[in-house]
Protein backbone atom coordinates (compact mmCIF):
# COMPACT_ATOMS: atom_id res chain seq x y z
CA UNK A 1 0.00 0.00 0.00
CA UNK A 2 1.57 3.56 -1.10
CA UNK A 3 2.16 5.54 1.83
CA UNK A 4 0.24 9.19 1.73
CA UNK A 5 3.63 10.81 1.36
CA UNK A 6 4.89 8.66 -1.62
CA UNK A 7 6.41 10.30 -4.37
CA UNK A 8 3.58 8.63 -7.04
CA UNK A 9 0.49 9.22 -5.33
CA UNK A 10 -0.85 12.12 -2.82
CA UNK A 11 -4.45 12.21 -1.94
CA UNK A 12 -5.58 14.86 -0.02
CA UNK A 13 -9.36 15.22 1.84
CA UNK A 14 -11.94 18.02 0.86
CA UNK A 15 -14.33 19.28 2.79
CA UNK A 16 -17.04 18.25 1.03
CA UNK A 17 -15.55 14.63 1.82
CA UNK A 18 -14.70 14.22 -1.66
CA UNK A 19 -10.80 13.29 -2.20
CA UNK A 20 -8.59 14.44 -4.64
CA UNK A 21 -5.88 12.42 -6.10
CA UNK A 22 -2.35 14.36 -7.97
CA UNK A 23 0.16 11.72 -9.36
CA UNK A 24 3.38 13.56 -8.49
CA UNK A 25 5.43 13.19 -11.14
CA UNK A 26 2.89 14.02 -13.73
CA UNK A 27 1.26 17.00 -11.81
CA UNK A 28 -2.29 17.25 -10.84
CA UNK A 29 -5.31 14.77 -12.28
CA UNK A 30 -8.99 14.02 -12.53
CA UNK A 31 -10.06 14.58 -9.15
CA UNK A 32 -11.51 11.13 -7.93
CA UNK A 33 -14.73 11.11 -5.26
CA UNK A 34 -15.46 8.96 -2.75
CA UNK A 35 -18.70 7.37 -2.31
CA UNK A 36 -20.54 11.02 -1.97
CA UNK A 37 -19.92 10.77 -5.93
CA UNK A 38 -23.99 12.02 -7.36
CA UNK A 39 -22.78 9.12 -9.74
CA UNK A 40 -21.78 6.28 -7.20
CA UNK A 41 -24.05 6.90 -5.24
CA UNK A 42 -26.62 6.43 -7.70
CA UNK A 43 -25.06 3.09 -8.84
CA UNK A 44 -24.78 1.80 -5.13
CA UNK A 45 -28.65 2.48 -5.34
CA UNK A 46 -28.67 -0.65 -7.50
CA UNK A 47 -27.36 -2.77 -5.60
CA UNK A 48 -28.24 -4.59 -2.07
CA UNK A 49 -26.15 -7.75 -1.79
CA UNK A 50 -22.95 -8.27 0.77
CA UNK A 51 -21.87 -11.14 -1.31
CA UNK A 52 -21.54 -12.09 -5.11
CA UNK A 53 -21.84 -15.68 -5.26
CA UNK A 54 -23.05 -16.56 -8.95
CA UNK A 55 -25.03 -14.37 -11.61
CA UNK A 56 -27.98 -17.20 -12.76
CA UNK A 57 -29.46 -15.05 -9.55
CA UNK A 58 -28.99 -11.58 -10.60
CA UNK A 59 -31.27 -9.54 -12.90
CA UNK A 60 -30.74 -7.30 -15.22
CA UNK A 61 -30.60 -4.14 -13.51
CA UNK A 62 -27.90 -5.38 -11.20
CA UNK A 63 -25.68 -6.84 -13.71
CA UNK A 64 -26.20 -3.26 -15.35
CA UNK A 65 -25.40 -1.99 -12.21
CA UNK A 66 -21.97 -3.46 -11.72
CA UNK A 67 -20.76 -2.80 -15.52
CA UNK A 68 -21.80 0.70 -15.05
CA UNK A 69 -19.89 0.90 -11.86
CA UNK A 70 -17.04 -1.03 -13.68
CA UNK A 71 -16.79 1.53 -16.69
CA UNK A 72 -16.84 4.46 -13.52
CA UNK A 73 -13.68 2.83 -12.45
CA UNK A 74 -11.81 2.23 -15.29
CA UNK A 75 -12.16 6.11 -16.47
CA UNK A 76 -11.66 7.15 -12.66
CA UNK A 77 -8.56 5.45 -12.27
CA UNK A 78 -7.21 6.32 -15.98
CA UNK A 79 -8.07 2.62 -17.44
CA UNK A 80 -7.46 0.65 -13.98
CA UNK A 81 -3.50 1.91 -13.54
CA UNK A 82 -3.91 4.95 -10.67
CA UNK A 83 -4.66 4.32 -6.95
CA UNK A 84 -7.14 5.74 -5.34
CA UNK A 85 -9.05 5.48 -1.49
CA UNK A 86 -12.37 4.73 -2.49
CA UNK A 87 -11.96 1.54 0.04
CA UNK A 88 -9.41 2.80 2.35
CA UNK A 89 -9.84 1.32 5.67
CA UNK A 90 -10.99 -2.01 4.26
CA UNK A 91 -9.05 -5.44 4.33
CA UNK A 92 -9.45 -8.12 1.42
CA UNK A 93 -8.71 -11.72 1.70
CA UNK A 94 -7.50 -13.85 -1.48
CA UNK A 95 -8.20 -17.45 -0.10
CA UNK A 96 -7.20 -19.51 -3.15
CA UNK A 97 -7.77 -23.19 -2.54
CA UNK A 98 -7.17 -23.95 -6.39
CA UNK A 99 -4.05 -22.73 -8.69
CA UNK A 100 -4.81 -18.99 -10.11
CA UNK A 101 -2.83 -16.31 -11.66
CA UNK A 102 -4.93 -13.73 -13.58
CA UNK A 103 -7.93 -13.69 -10.80
CA UNK A 104 -5.96 -14.07 -7.67
CA UNK A 105 -3.72 -10.83 -8.96
CA UNK A 106 -6.65 -9.05 -10.82
CA UNK A 107 -8.67 -9.04 -7.23
CA UNK A 108 -5.17 -8.47 -5.59
CA UNK A 109 -4.75 -5.32 -8.42
CA UNK A 110 -8.33 -3.84 -7.90
CA UNK A 111 -8.65 -3.93 -4.20
CA UNK A 112 -5.41 -2.27 -3.90
CA UNK A 113 -6.48 0.88 -6.58
CA UNK A 114 -9.06 1.60 -4.50
CA UNK A 115 -7.07 1.56 -1.64
CA UNK A 116 -7.64 -1.53 0.35
CA UNK A 117 -5.48 -3.90 2.46
CA UNK A 118 -4.94 -7.46 0.90
CA UNK A 119 -3.96 -10.55 2.88
CA UNK A 120 -2.87 -13.28 0.84
CA UNK A 121 -4.04 -17.47 1.42
CA UNK A 122 -2.90 -20.06 -0.29
CA UNK A 123 -4.05 -23.71 1.05
CA UNK A 124 0.02 -25.64 0.37
CA UNK A 125 1.63 -25.05 3.76
CA UNK A 126 -1.81 -23.77 5.39
CA UNK A 127 -3.74 -25.45 8.30
CA UNK A 128 -5.64 -27.05 6.31
CA UNK A 129 -2.63 -29.75 6.22
CA UNK A 130 -3.22 -30.34 10.18
CA UNK A 131 -6.70 -31.21 9.76
CA UNK A 132 -8.64 -27.69 9.84
CA UNK A 133 -11.52 -27.63 8.23
CA UNK A 134 -12.58 -25.21 5.30
CA UNK A 135 -15.11 -23.08 7.15
CA UNK A 136 -12.58 -22.80 10.16
CA UNK A 137 -9.74 -21.64 8.42
CA UNK A 138 -11.94 -19.19 6.71
CA UNK A 139 -13.23 -17.44 10.32
CA UNK A 140 -9.65 -17.61 11.05
CA UNK A 141 -8.76 -15.35 8.42
CA UNK A 142 -12.37 -13.13 9.01
CA UNK A 143 -11.24 -12.38 12.45
CA UNK A 144 -8.22 -10.92 11.57
CA UNK A 145 -10.33 -7.88 10.86
CA UNK A 146 -11.24 -9.01 7.36
CA UNK A 147 -14.22 -6.73 5.57
CA UNK A 148 -13.90 -9.01 2.30
CA UNK A 149 -13.49 -12.41 0.95
CA UNK A 150 -12.63 -13.74 -2.09
CA UNK A 151 -12.47 -17.56 -2.54
CA UNK A 152 -11.51 -19.99 -5.01
CA UNK A 153 -12.25 -23.76 -4.16
CA UNK A 154 -12.86 -26.59 -6.32
CA UNK A 155 -16.14 -27.75 -4.39
CA UNK A 156 -19.07 -26.57 -6.48
CA UNK A 157 -21.21 -24.45 -3.28
CA UNK A 158 -18.00 -23.60 -1.21
CA UNK A 159 -18.54 -19.97 -1.56
CA UNK A 160 -22.66 -19.86 -0.86
CA UNK A 161 -21.17 -22.10 2.57
CA UNK A 162 -18.54 -19.33 3.59
CA UNK A 163 -21.68 -16.47 3.08
CA UNK A 164 -23.73 -18.25 5.42
CA UNK A 165 -20.81 -18.69 8.52
CA UNK A 166 -19.23 -15.67 8.00
CA UNK A 167 -20.45 -11.85 8.60
CA UNK A 168 -17.97 -10.56 6.22
CA UNK A 169 -19.08 -10.24 2.46
CA UNK A 170 -17.97 -13.08 0.49
CA UNK A 171 -16.88 -13.08 -3.44
CA UNK A 172 -17.06 -16.25 -5.67
CA UNK A 173 -13.83 -16.57 -7.51
CA UNK A 174 -14.92 -19.57 -8.92
CA UNK A 175 -16.14 -22.59 -7.28
CA UNK A 176 -15.34 -25.94 -9.60
CA UNK A 177 -17.59 -26.20 -12.74
CA UNK A 178 -20.13 -24.24 -10.86
CA UNK A 179 -19.38 -20.48 -11.28
CA UNK A 180 -16.93 -17.73 -12.44
CA UNK A 181 -19.56 -14.78 -11.86
CA UNK A 182 -16.78 -11.65 -12.26
CA UNK A 183 -15.12 -13.43 -15.05
CA UNK A 184 -18.40 -13.22 -17.18
CA UNK A 185 -19.08 -9.89 -16.21
CA UNK A 186 -15.58 -8.63 -17.40
CA UNK A 187 -16.31 -10.77 -20.61
CA UNK A 188 -19.81 -8.87 -21.23
CA UNK A 189 -18.01 -5.50 -20.02
CA UNK A 190 -15.57 -5.66 -22.72
CA UNK A 191 -18.67 -6.98 -25.16
CA UNK A 192 -20.45 -4.15 -24.16
CA UNK A 193 -17.41 -1.44 -24.72
CA UNK A 194 -16.67 -2.68 -28.16
CA UNK A 195 -20.40 -3.52 -29.51
CA UNK A 196 -22.68 -1.57 -27.18
CA UNK A 197 -25.75 -3.15 -26.36
CA UNK A 198 -25.43 -6.54 -25.61
CA UNK A 199 -28.79 -7.58 -26.00
CA UNK A 200 -29.20 -8.77 -29.74
CA UNK A 201 -26.21 -10.13 -30.45
CA UNK A 202 -25.09 -13.68 -31.14
CA UNK A 203 -22.42 -14.76 -28.53
CA UNK A 204 -20.71 -18.52 -29.12
CA UNK A 205 -18.96 -20.38 -25.78
CA UNK A 206 -16.68 -22.71 -28.02
CA UNK A 207 -14.76 -25.47 -26.37
CA UNK A 208 -15.02 -27.25 -23.27
CA UNK A 209 -18.65 -26.34 -21.88
CA UNK A 210 -19.49 -29.26 -19.60
CA UNK A 211 -16.47 -28.38 -17.31
CA UNK A 212 -16.57 -24.64 -17.60
CA UNK A 213 -17.23 -22.64 -15.00
CA UNK A 214 -16.88 -19.58 -17.00
CA UNK A 215 -19.30 -20.79 -19.92
CA UNK A 216 -22.08 -21.54 -16.91
CA UNK A 217 -21.89 -18.07 -15.63
CA UNK A 218 -21.80 -15.83 -19.01
CA UNK A 219 -24.96 -18.19 -20.16
CA UNK A 220 -26.75 -16.95 -16.99
CA UNK A 221 -25.47 -13.32 -17.67
CA UNK A 222 -25.49 -12.92 -21.08
CA UNK A 223 -29.43 -14.42 -21.59
CA UNK A 224 -30.20 -11.39 -18.74
CA UNK A 225 -29.49 -9.03 -21.00
CA UNK A 226 -30.76 -10.46 -24.45
CA UNK A 227 -28.08 -12.10 -26.33
CA UNK A 228 -28.65 -15.23 -28.12
CA UNK A 229 -25.97 -17.64 -26.71
CA UNK A 230 -24.44 -21.00 -29.00
CA UNK A 231 -22.87 -24.01 -26.88
CA UNK A 232 -20.62 -25.13 -29.27
CA UNK A 233 -17.57 -28.29 -28.87
CA UNK A 234 -17.72 -32.30 -29.57
CA UNK A 235 -20.63 -33.79 -28.27
CA UNK A 236 -18.35 -35.51 -25.64
CA UNK A 237 -17.94 -31.80 -23.76
CA UNK A 238 -21.59 -29.96 -24.71
CA UNK A 239 -24.43 -32.12 -23.85
CA UNK A 240 -27.96 -31.47 -25.61
CA UNK A 241 -29.15 -30.89 -21.79
CA UNK A 242 -27.74 -27.42 -21.96
CA UNK A 243 -30.65 -26.88 -24.02
CA UNK A 244 -32.84 -26.42 -20.95
CA UNK A 245 -30.85 -23.22 -20.14
CA UNK A 246 -32.67 -21.73 -23.48
CA UNK A 247 -29.44 -22.00 -25.22
CA UNK A 248 -28.99 -23.10 -28.61
CA UNK A 249 -26.43 -26.56 -29.11
CA UNK A 250 -24.12 -26.85 -32.27
CA UNK A 251 -21.52 -29.28 -32.85
CA UNK A 252 -19.70 -27.93 -35.45
CA UNK A 253 -18.23 -24.17 -35.67
CA UNK A 254 -18.20 -23.27 -39.25
CA UNK A 255 -22.11 -24.31 -39.40
CA UNK A 256 -22.26 -21.29 -36.94
CA UNK A 257 -19.92 -19.12 -37.83
CA UNK A 258 -21.26 -16.88 -40.29
CA UNK A 259 -23.83 -15.76 -37.52
CA UNK A 260 -21.57 -14.71 -34.73
CA UNK A 261 -21.06 -11.39 -33.28
CA UNK A 262 -18.35 -12.96 -30.70
CA UNK A 263 -16.71 -15.86 -30.12
CA UNK A 264 -15.28 -16.61 -26.99
CA UNK A 265 -12.63 -19.60 -26.71
CA UNK A 266 -13.38 -21.98 -23.75
CA UNK A 267 -9.68 -23.82 -22.60
CA UNK A 268 -9.65 -27.36 -22.86
CA UNK A 269 -9.50 -28.81 -18.92
CA UNK A 270 -7.72 -32.05 -19.47
CA UNK A 271 -7.04 -31.82 -15.41
CA UNK A 272 -11.07 -31.88 -14.71
CA UNK A 273 -11.46 -35.17 -17.30
CA UNK A 274 -10.59 -38.66 -16.19
CA UNK A 275 -10.72 -39.63 -20.19
CA UNK A 276 -9.73 -38.18 -22.83
CA UNK A 277 -13.34 -36.31 -24.60
CA UNK A 278 -11.66 -36.55 -28.45
CA UNK A 279 -8.74 -38.34 -30.64
CA UNK A 280 -6.29 -35.93 -30.14
CA UNK A 281 -5.73 -32.32 -30.12
CA UNK A 282 -4.44 -32.10 -33.49
CA UNK A 283 -8.29 -33.11 -34.27
CA UNK A 284 -10.02 -30.40 -32.02
CA UNK A 285 -7.69 -28.15 -33.40
CA UNK A 286 -8.63 -29.19 -37.15
CA UNK A 287 -13.12 -28.86 -36.35
CA UNK A 288 -12.71 -25.74 -33.03
CA UNK A 289 -9.52 -23.90 -33.30
CA UNK A 290 -10.11 -20.69 -34.87
CA UNK A 291 -7.85 -19.66 -37.23
CA UNK A 292 -7.11 -17.42 -40.79
CA UNK A 293 -9.10 -19.28 -43.01
CA UNK A 294 -12.29 -19.31 -40.41
CA UNK A 295 -11.32 -15.79 -39.71
CA UNK A 296 -12.32 -15.27 -43.76
CA UNK A 297 -15.66 -16.32 -43.07
CA UNK A 298 -16.43 -14.60 -39.96
CA UNK A 299 -18.02 -11.25 -39.34
CA UNK A 300 -16.37 -8.54 -40.98
CA UNK A 301 -16.70 -6.49 -36.82
CA UNK A 302 -16.31 -10.45 -35.30
CA UNK A 303 -15.28 -10.30 -31.66
CA UNK A 304 -12.84 -13.06 -30.64
CA UNK A 305 -12.29 -13.67 -26.89
CA UNK A 306 -10.82 -16.35 -24.61
CA UNK A 307 -11.18 -16.53 -20.48
CA UNK A 308 -6.97 -17.99 -20.33
CA UNK A 309 -4.97 -19.23 -20.07
CA UNK A 310 -4.73 -19.39 -23.97
CA UNK A 311 -3.38 -22.67 -25.53
CA UNK A 312 -2.42 -21.28 -28.53
CA UNK A 313 -2.62 -23.88 -31.98
CA UNK A 314 -5.48 -25.78 -30.19
CA UNK A 315 -8.33 -23.32 -29.32
CA UNK A 316 -7.25 -20.51 -31.52
CA UNK A 317 -3.72 -19.93 -34.01
CA UNK A 318 -1.35 -17.25 -33.07
CA UNK A 319 -2.14 -14.91 -35.98
CA UNK A 320 -5.94 -14.45 -34.26
CA UNK A 321 -5.05 -14.34 -30.60
CA UNK A 322 -2.89 -11.34 -31.80
CA UNK A 323 -5.20 -10.22 -34.61
CA UNK A 324 -7.14 -7.11 -34.76
CA UNK A 325 -10.35 -8.76 -34.09
CA UNK A 326 -8.53 -10.15 -30.73
CA UNK A 327 -10.10 -8.39 -27.05
CA UNK A 328 -8.32 -10.90 -25.16
CA UNK A 329 -5.80 -8.00 -23.30
CA UNK A 330 -9.15 -5.99 -23.07
CA UNK A 331 -10.76 -8.98 -21.18
CA UNK A 332 -7.82 -9.10 -18.63
CA UNK A 333 -7.79 -5.09 -17.63
CA UNK A 334 -11.97 -4.97 -17.90
CA UNK A 335 -11.37 -7.89 -14.84
CA UNK A 336 -9.29 -5.25 -12.54
CA UNK A 337 -12.31 -2.56 -13.56
CA UNK A 338 -14.95 -5.01 -12.94
CA UNK A 339 -13.45 -6.64 -9.63
CA UNK A 340 -13.13 -2.88 -7.88
CA UNK A 341 -16.30 -2.56 -9.07
CA UNK A 342 -18.00 -5.94 -7.10
CA UNK A 343 -15.24 -4.92 -4.43
CA UNK A 344 -17.07 -1.48 -3.89
CA UNK A 345 -20.26 -2.28 -4.06
CA UNK A 346 -20.65 -5.81 -1.39
CA UNK A 347 -18.18 -3.60 0.62
CA UNK A 348 -20.99 -0.70 1.01
CA UNK A 349 -24.31 -3.38 0.95
CA UNK A 350 -22.16 -5.07 3.56
CA UNK A 351 -21.65 -1.54 5.39
CA UNK A 352 -25.57 -0.59 4.75
CA UNK A 353 -26.49 -4.20 6.32
CA UNK A 354 -25.06 -3.85 9.34
CA UNK A 355 -25.68 -0.07 10.43
CA UNK A 356 -28.82 -0.19 12.49
CA UNK A 357 -32.02 1.35 10.92
CA UNK A 358 -33.06 4.72 12.36
CA UNK A 359 -36.88 3.12 12.60
CA UNK A 360 -35.83 0.54 14.84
Amino acid sequence: MTAPDSPSVASSKRRDGSHAVENAGRGPVDQLENSLDPELQKLAAGWTEPHLLDLERLSPTELTTILDTASFFKDATDNCKRKTDYLQGVTCANLFFENSTRTRNSFSLAARRLGSDTVEFTSSGSSLSKGETFIDTAKVIEAMNVDTVIVRHSTPGAPHQLAKNLDCSVINAGDGPHEHPTQALLDMMTIREHRGDIAGLTVALVGDISHSRTARSNIWGLKSLGAHVIVCGPSTLVSKQWEELGVEVAYSLDAILPRCDVLNLLRIQFERQATRPFPSVREYALLYAMNRERMSRAKGDILIMAPGPINRGVEVTPDVADGPHSVILDQVTNGIAVRMAVLWLVHGAGRRADTPSQNG
